[in-house]
């Protein structure tokens, strides 16, 4: 980037970078351009002549320090070269330029009188990768402070944080150190067990990047207690069998003890620990119990049990089907006409889980129709008992009324005879 000043021939005297000589009414000139760099690069100062006559040219530094004259070195700094001196240009190189060599350098044309022009450097400091810092360390349910930093940049640079390919907003604050600037960008974030390892990035924008930018990648590590499981083995164990329990730990920071006992007894002696796993050889009935893992950190234990079950080595019952001929027709019928139901006759077959289990099945006739059946010849026993009992009631009551009836007859024959009457007759009368 250059700016650049043009001064035409035969100006007023009253501006400074111009020397007119009236004599042969001919005029001097001289002319400087601006001039960016960045900070570390090189730097080209180029002096401008128009009617260059022989004159005296001398360049000075923003100190006003002659640096040369008339192509000439007067400052002993070898950073400075004369690289071009002509009639119509001259021109110096400055290398390894810093913040220190900014401001005006003089181009200046002696004639009758002194006058000069300035050419401007102006040095660009491009920021650094930045750098984060975290004021305190991230815990399981509380918030982590982080702060983005660029200690050195001219302009000042511009500092974003990104978490996922979105921005997140954060407090920006700026110093200025003179000819450079220090910036910082903080953000306040909450934090769980699974932003453990999340990446976040700060990235530092500059002109003097060139739409380019510096990038610092940081990963989140967030502490939390340990979480403690046992793998358990698969199938059944037997008396003889081998046992291997695996206890898997997480945790930030991951426990590094793990500690195997046996709840309200000791370890078998068979037992050996290998890091997270535990082994047992030759299971016995005796080993039968829970069996604990933990696991701690500075920010918490955990513990898991398995409960270890050893079987007999018994081979497990063997079922065989036999053919059953068919029931002839006749005992068919005595049994649908029999009054005593037929219960199902229970059978025993293998647990699918546990060979040397052995689990009761029962036949597909269901209960309720049995039980409905019970209930049905219980009512029907009851009734039969109510008619035979009614009945007997009945026919003892027909009898005493008869009885009574002949009382009867025997007293009124005993009252005719005491009246007097004929006994023949009443004895005919009786007979008839």
């Amino acid at each position: 980037m250059a700016l650049s000043s043009v001064w035409n021939y035969c100006v007023p005297l009253t501006i400074i970078t111009v020397a007119c000589l009236v004599r042969n009414a001919r005029c001097q000139a001289v002319q400087a351009e601006n001039v960016t760099v960045m900070e570390g690069g090189t730097a080209e100062i180029s002096c401008r002549l128009q009617n260059y006559d022989g004159s005296i040219v001398v360049i000075q530094n923003p100190r006003r320090q002659t640096l040369f004259f008339n192509g000439t070195r007067a400052l002993k700094d070898d950073r400075f070269q004369m690289v071009l001196f002509t009639p119509r240009l001259v021109r110096i190189e400055l290398t390894n330029v810093s913040v220190s060599d900014e401001g005006g350098y003089f181009c200046q044309l002696y004639t009758d009188s002194t006058h000069h022009q300035v050419a401007t450097l102006s040095v660009l400091v491009p920021p650094e990768t930045p750098t984060v810092e975290v004021k305190q360390e991230a815990v399981e349910g509380g918030e982590v402070e982080l702060t983005c930093m660029s200690p050195r940049s001219k302009p000042a640079a511009t500092l974003r944080w990104v978490r996922n390919g979105r921005e997140i907003p954060g407090v920006v604050s700026q110093q200025d150190n003179g000819k450079t600037f220090s910036v910082s960008s903080t953000i306040r974030i909450p934090v769980e067990r699974k932003d453990n390892g999340a990446a976040l990035s700060c990235e530092a924008f500059h002109v003097a990047l060139g739409g380019q930018k510096r990038i610092r990648h940081y990963r989140l590590d967030v502490y939390f207690a340990p979480t403690v499981r046992i793998v358990p083995p698969t199938g059944i164990l037997r008396e003889g069998d081998s046992l291997s329990l695996t206890c898997s730990v997480t945790g930030n920071p991951l426990p590094r003890n793990i500690q195997w006992s046996k709840i309200n007894d000791t370890l078998p002696e068979r037992a050996e620990i290998s890091g997270p796993t535990l082994q047992i050889s030759r299971l016995s009935q005796s080993y039968n119990g829970t069996y604990l893992c933990q696991a701690q950190n500075n920010y918490g234990r955990a513990a898991d049990h398995y409960t270890l079950l050893v079987y007999d080595n018994v081979s497990p019952p063997t079922t065989s089907t036999t053919a059953v001929p068919p029931t002839p027709t006749t005992t068919q019928q005595i049994t649908s006409h029999s009054t005593t139901p037929t219960l199902p006759t229970p059978s025993f077959a293998p647990d699918p889980e546990d060979p040397g289990a052995v689990v009761e099945t029962h036949s597909a006739v269901p209960y309720a129709v049995i039980g409905g059946v019970l209930a049905l010849l219980v009512f029907t026993v009851i009734c039969v008992l109510i008619v035979t009992i009614w009945c007997s009631v009945r026919q003892k009551g027909s009898y005493l009324t008869h009885e009574a009836s002949g009382l009867d007859e025997h007293g009124e024959v005993q009252e005719a005879f005491l009246n007097g009457n004929d006994a023949s007759q009443g004895k005919k009368e009786y007979l008839l």
